[in-house]
């Protein structure tokens, strides 16, 4: 599946469990959902990829990202307030997706702008449909803003 804009979808999933990294790119696979997924273990990781730095020198500017909120070394949450003030990463489509239902958490994320909260399904069927949803509403429906692929 290509964006109503004509590009290959990328996606960037920012989760420091590997069960939970295993799972989302399993649910893509079951749900039939064409994409490149890249994933990153924590929020340095997924900064310097978002800023094409070191060994993510070339990586593609994402479509969409996938945030967990609770990681180690820097949270999603320090990740979305950094993403959203920066000009050349702000329009980035920012979904929060976590186990927290704290609903401290989902007014922080919403102060901090993400684009949408989830909170991740416990079973595989759950995350499949969940998935399918994202990508109906995110490639299908919504217009996304040129995402500028230089570098993918």
């Amino acid at each position: 599946m290509t964006t109503n804009t004509g590009h290959i979808i990328d996606i960037l999933l920012v989760e420091d469990s590997p069960t939970d990294a295993m799972l989302a790119q399993e649910a893509f696979i079951e749900a039939k959902v064409a994409n490149r997924l890249h994933h990153v273990p924590d929020g340095m990781e997924a900064m310097a990829f978002l800023r094409r730095e070191g060994r993510y020198a070339h990586a593609p500017r994402p479509d969409l990202i996938l945030l967990d909120l609770n990681m180690p070394r820097k949270d999603g949450r320090e990740v979305l307030a950094e993403i959203k003030v920066d000009p050349d990463l702000m329009m980035i489509p920012v979904l929060v997706m976590t186990s927290s239902q704290a609903e401290s958490d989902v007014i922080k994320s919403y102060k901090l702008h993400c684009n949408g909260y989830v909170v991740k399904p416990l079973d595989f069927q759950q995350f499949t449909e969940t998935v399918r949803s994202i990508d109906k509403f995110w490639f299908a429906v919504v217009t996304l803003p040129p995402s500028h692929k230089e570098g993918g």
